[in-house]
């Protein structure tokens, strides 16, 4: 059996809890039997629940971004404007493109957010009938202002909005409903802190007519197979049942915590691996405004040989990040999110100060 021991630190996955493991050893059950549908239906609610949301909340046996390249085939009807400010907003329209959609990219510098202005700028030109977002570009770690984009999108109403939510989900407060989304994605290896696997998301009415007009939308993800499904409280092939086990226990797990209890506990991890940095001699790679709540996106103004950073922490037990894409080396990155605790981020940044005094 493989060993893994290093402590993780990194984007994702993140570290995940000894109860949430001991839930996905649970005896299995046939996905097609009622008590798998008591699970699901319970799944759903709590979604429901932490999502602020009376929409179909669906479940994926896969990455989120195979729902994403579902989302595309399902509801690009005419012409996608992707929003891109990092390496995987990028991917985003290349996703689009490589399911054979006509695509825009409109960018903003790495580490810059998307603006409301940026979005209504492209959507006034009446060219577009959906749109892709990251709310946050994990590799920048750039949270961009969701409710004032989505107060833009009021204005469109034959626009599809399709957001990426995998690394705010739950750290965050995210209302739905209120907010006016239409498809919602998110996987569970974030901040929902369980292993990779699992992806959830939305389809508000909207959302299901488009899919219905849409031609060659597949069968593994296509919203309306998941929608009738959805009715048995079930999913159109066999889901991941052990994952499903563990995301019904985290769940409880949040609610016992308390969401606004959660949320304070990671705006004040972000707050406090910030000024970490800062008294470090590092800087911010985002205006602070716009600094992730789930991890830090350092620059690494000291010149410190991240590389060698890396394997010396990695030798001490614990997983770093050294920058992503063509900011590696320049930026590193902390993340705080999940079930981690503000003393385990004392314990890592501790180690790294320590670090940085044997090699500069």
């Amino acid at each position: 059996m493989p060993q893994f021991d290093k402590k993780l630190f990194i984007p994702g996955p993140v570290e995940v809890a000894p109860e949430i493991l001991a839930a996905m050893a649970t005896p299995m059950v046939g996905h097609r039997m009622k008590e798998y549908a008591e699970m699901h239906a319970r799944v759903k609610v709590g979604l429901k629940k932490l999502m602020f949301t009376e929409q179909r909340v669906l479940l994926s046996t896969s990455s989120a971004f195979g729902i994403m390249e579902g989302a595309i085939r399902n509801l690009v009807g005419k012409r996608c404007a992707n929003f891109c400010n990092g390496a995987f907003s990028d991917k985003w329209h290349d996703v689009t493109l490589r399911c054979g959609k006509e695509a825009d990219a409109f960018k903003a510098e790495w580490g810059q957010p998307i603006t409301a202005e940026l979005v209504d700028k492209a959507l006034a030109t009446g060219k577009y009938d959906a749109i892709t977002l990251i709310h946050n570009e994990t590799s920048t770690g750039v949270m961009s202002p969701l409710p004032e984009i989505c107060e833009v999108l009021r204005r469109y109403p034959d626009v599809v909005s399709i957001i990426d939510t995998v690394s705010s989900m739950s750290a965050v407060k995210i209302p739905l409903d209120e907010l006016g989304i239409d498809c919602c994605i998110f996987g569970v290896q974030k901040a929902f802190a369980l292993p990779p696997g699992l992806a959830v998301f939305t389809a508000s009415e909207k959302a299901l007519a488009r899919a219905a007009a849409v031609p060659n939308r597949g069968y593994y993800f296509d919203f309306l197979e998941f929608a009738v499904n959805d009715d048995k409280d079930n999913t159109p092939s066999t889901p991941c049942i052990s994952q499903i086990a563990a995301l019904d226990v985290q769940l409880q797990r949040f609610f016992a915590e308390g969401l606004e209890n959660r949320w304070a506990r990671h705006a004040h991890m972000a707050e406090f691996v910030r000024s970490w940095a800062k008294e470090s001699g590092y800087g911010l790679f985002p205006e602070e405004r716009f600094c992730s709540q789930t991890l830090t996106c350092a620059s690494n103004v000291r010149g410190t040989d991240l590389a060698a950073l890396k394997k010396m922490l990695g030798d001490r037990g614990y997983a770093f990040d050294d920058g992503y894409g063509k900011i590696k080396g320049k930026t590193f990155r902390i993340a705080h999110m999940g079930d981690m605790q503000l003393k385990d981020l004392k314990e890592f940044t501790a180690v790294i100060t320590e670090c940085l005094g044997i090699i500069g």
